[in-house]
């Protein structure tokens, strides 16, 4: 058992490592000999928990996914307000866009993936866009929020975020917290009346 938890941790290594490559070059201008150096490995010690470039991407992707949607489900299990729903979904979101994979956990370029492996990340994300889309009809069916189209909103906020890897400096004066307290407030906020 300890075994398996070694594993994980070290694919876990692999894919923080692979995350901070692809945000410096890209996903096709990373190599994997980059991914590997960056934690002392030899690219055949990487071979051993992913066979290819496009499987650490994957992988990349199902993380990010998976955390967000057992963060969904926690959500929605809740009884709290809309309004704190969303602003903790927003919250774990930007938390995990900058703290977990540098800044690229759901923008690492989905469309360098295979057909079959794109299909999965796109049913996954559209399985967390639509839990958010609800909790928004949820806070304007009760008034808490302004109405408006769900979907138009979520690709608002959900944009928003997503774009923040690409200002967002690790050494600058904001922490990932008073960025996600902050566009919790501006995303949330300007949804109530």
């Amino acid at each position: 058992m300890a075994k398996t938890a070694s594993t994980s941790d070290r694919r876990t290594e692999i894919l923080k490592s692979a995350a901070a490559a692809f945000r410096r070059r890209g996903y096709h201008g990373a190599s994997v000999d980059e991914i590997a150096s960056a934690l002392e490995m030899t690219k055949g010690n990487l071979y051993y928990y992913f066979k290819n470039k496009e499987e650490i991407l994957f992988a990349c992707h199902e993380y990010s996914l998976d955390m967000l949607l057992a963060l969904m489900a926690d959500v929605q299990a809740e009884t709290s307000s809309p309004e704190a729903k969303l602003r903790r979904l927003v919250l774990a979101f930007v938390h995990l866009i900058l703290d977990e994979l540098h800044g690229t956990a759901l923008t690492l370029d989905p469309e360098a993936l295979s057909p079959v492996l794109f299909k999965r990340v796109i049913a996954k994300r559209d399985q967390f866009d639509q839990g958010v889309r609800a909790i928004i009809q949820q806070g304007i069916d009760q008034e808490i929020f302004k109405p408006g189209d769900p979907k138009l909103i979520e690709f608002a906020m959900m944009g928003a975020i997503n774009w923040i890897p690409k200002w967002f400096d690790p050494q600058g004066p904001a922490t990932s917290d008073q960025i996600g307290d902050a566009f919790a407030d501006y995303l949330v906020g300007g949804l109530t009346r």
